[in-house]
């Protein structure tokens, strides 16, 4: 039995119907988003923790990465509601079809703001001065599409503020490791997003909208290559900095190779090829997880023996 007809049996049909338009809003059936802006809250909440984040702090982060990320995804479509249906990826989405009202995204936008704020209750005073910036790049970030010529430059400084909060509410300072990280986290999504905009590129084209893959024009594929090689530098460093084990230091081939595999892919400028390679960072990510747990992890096991 789906969601859907389980909420049939206990509420009205018009509110199963909003409640599902409301859902699609917030894009609850993809969560490759809200996965994109997790895996690097919780590389930072395992360097900063060394390995044992405390679970109130764990909780409050997921909770708050996926209303966060929802309240984007609405802010998103509202500021996109005039174009959307021109674009073909985007072309079904609620406000694109009719099917809400410009009072009901904004009201949906900033409950959803209203619950993230909640999480940051257990979490200390610093993580919530860190939260403003965040709430101000989440809400802001759709809007520069319009003036901006690197608007996946700025998804990346909102995608990346996870990282300083996390290291503000572990040990209530924010130090050059955390900006270390934020700026190769800025990186990767730069380069992941370019890819996803490169699906979009010809009906941006026709609307005027900016992306980086317009502004880095025929040199797209290579801009993307050159901020992933720095990411994954960064991410060496990173390492160095740590005191990586072996866990850590077998994920930087593994993501060079899919790096080079993304290569491969994208210089075709295949649209749905491109998408299909944008999804494919979630595994980048949750790699690089499984990598720093992993160092953390085996030192906890070595030091026991």
């Amino acid at each position: 039995m789906n969601i859907k007809r389980l909420l049939l049996k206990f509420l009205p049909r018009y509110v199963v119907g909003r409640l599902v338009i409301y859902s699609r809003l917030m894009r609850i059936e993809k969560p490759i988003g809200t996965l994109l802006l997790l895996w690097p809250t919780f590389w930072a909440l395992w360097i900063a923790s060394q390995g044992m984040p405390d679970f109130t702090i764990l909780l409050a982060f997921a909770a708050g990465t996926f209303l966060m990320r929802s309240a984007g995804c609405v802010v998103n479509d509202f500021a996109d509601r005039g174009i959307d249906g021109a674009v073909e990826r985007t072309k079904t989405r609620p406000f694109a079809r009719g099917l809400v009202s410009t009072e009901e995204a904004i009201l949906l936008a900033l409950i959803l703001c209203l619950m993230a704020a909640l999480c940051l209750l257990p979490l200390n005073r610093l993580t919530w001065l860190m939260s403003l910036p965040a709430l101000f790049l989440a809400v802001s970030y759709p809007f520069t599409k319009r003036f901006f010529p690197l608007p996946q430059f700025y998804l990346g400084l909102a995608f990346s503020f996870g990282i300083p909060m996390a290291f503000a509410a572990v040990t209530e300072t924010v130090p050059p490791l955390a900006w270390l990280l934020f700026t190769a986290n800025v990186l990767w999504t730069l380069a992941y997003d370019t890819i996803y905009a490169m699906a979009d590129k010809e009906d941006d084209l026709k609307l005027g909208i900016r992306t980086s893959a317009i502004t880095f024009g025929d040199h797209d594929v290579s801009a993307i290559m050159l901020c992933h090689f720095w990411f994954s530098a960064l991410m060496a460093v990173l390492g160095w900095q740590i005191g990586a084990t072996w866990p850590f230091w077998i994920v930087l081939p593994l993501t060079v190779y899919w790096q080079m595999q993304q290569y491969r892919q994208i210089k075709t400028r295949d649209r749905w090829v491109c998408f299909r390679t944008f999804l494919e960072n979630n595994r980048i990510g949750l790699a690089w997880f499984l990598g720093i747990a992993g160092h953390y992890l085996w030192l906890s096991l070595y030091s026991a023996v």
